[in-house]
């Protein structure tokens, strides 16, 4: 991570979220068999960098909600018509045709996937005050065939052990994925998150959850996976989103575990948000 102590935390997650979605992008670019753009050739910074680090290949139609975004982003479908991914994934709210989801597969290249353009992106307006990295981005039309994702509407579900999914590198700072990789970390309490000292003492305990191994590292998010989703069964076993790819310390590093945006805290202002747009 940047250890620049003098840099406002909210500018270090802004600097690393470019080196992020440029890795992203051009990995993405590689993944899908596409020529790799020389802008995306910048090295990705070592810090605060949301890939899925030591997980196993998922089953096609295992994670049906998930979306590659063509910034090198994640997501998931939240309606049939609008992704929900991080804030710090995207540059503003308004019109925005610019972006490409891909979705239905778990191969990048495989000749089955969908791709739908954006027409409209929705980005958290308190994101760089008081937190919620979050942001909504409309599709053109409407997705047929492929299941949402509900999102938690309260705390009940945020602890136990959580899902992970992305197409982010395997190894900090490596290269993104062609295929989805999957992966489960358990909860983090906020107060030990905020223990392990440097970016975790400014954790948002009302916007932020922590998850991973911390003792030994080993599984975590890393670059090319912010904004997808972080996921439990809950009590009735269905698939729930309670988390959002944020930020993190390197990737897999014992002490440093990944730090969600706390979907529950924002489920009423992405209903609205998503109504609206």
């Amino acid at each position: 991570m940047d250890t620049g102590r003098t840099i406002p935390l909210a500018d270090k997650r802004n600097f690393s979220m470019l080196t992020r979605v440029l890795a992203g992008a051009a990995a993405l670019a590689a993944a899908a068999g596409l020529a790799t753009p020389a802008a995306a050739s910048t090295p990705p910074s070592p810090g605060a960098e949301p890939q899925v680090v030591g997980g196993t290949r998922a089953d096609q139609g295992e994670f049906p909600w998930m979306v590659r975004l063509s910034m090198g982003c994640g997501g998931a479908l939240y309606t049939d018509q609008i992704v929900l991914t991080a804030a710090h994934c995207v540059d503003r709210t308004g019109a925005d045709s610019s972006i490409t989801a891909t979705l239905g597969v778990v191969d990048l290249q495989s000749s089955s996937a969908k791709k739908v353009r954006s027409t409209y992106v929705y980005r958290s307006p308190t994101y760089d005050s008081t937190g919620g990295d979050w942001a909504l981005i409309k599709l053109a039309s409407p997705v047929s065939g492929i299941p949402t994702l509900p999102i938690a509407k309260n705390a009940d579900n945020n602890s136990g052990t959580f899902t992970i999914a992305g197409w982010g590198a395997a190894q900090e700072g490596g290269a993104q994925q062609r295929y989805l990789l999957k992966a489960e970390v358990p909860f983090v309490d906020d107060s030990t998150c905020q223990s392990q000292g440097g970016d975790y003492a400014d954790l948002k305990p009302d916007a932020e959850l922590c998850a991973g191994k911390l003792d030994t590292g080993g599984v975590d998010t890393c670059q090319g996976d912010s904004g997808g989703p972080m996921f439990r069964r809950d009590g009735a076993g269905e698939w729930i989103q309670v988390g959002i790819v944020s930020w993190g310390d390197g990737c897999a590093r014992a002490h440093a575990p990944g730090v969600y945006t706390e979907v529950s805290t924002f489920a009423s202002d992405i209903a609205a948000a998503a109504g609206k747009i």
